[in-house]
């Protein structure tokens, strides 16, 4: 019974966050390329550009671990 629980928490609860907040973090990420491309010129506006696209990588990595951590947490419980 437990199992079944928690399959349903992480299938429809976990999951559908871990997948809104990476695709968050590329929206993230590319709004900081934008921004770098967009003011080449500009020093200042271009370190902000840099800055969004180092965060948004980092998001990315955050939550493509956290679904691989949760996935193995499911292996190791044989789910």
């Amino acid at each position: 019974m437990f199992d079944r629980y928690l399959q349903n928490i992480i299938g429809y609860i976990v999951n559908p966050i871990i997948y809104l907040l990476a695709s968050l973090a590329v929206v993230y990420f590319l709004w900081g390329v934008a921004v770098f491309v967009r003011n080449a010129d500009n020093p200042e506006e271009r370190t902000k550009g840099f800055d969004h696209m180092k965060w948004g990588i980092v998001g990315i990595f955050i939550m493509v671990s956290a679904k691989a951590i949760i996935n193995i947490i499911l292996a190791t419980m044989g789910l």
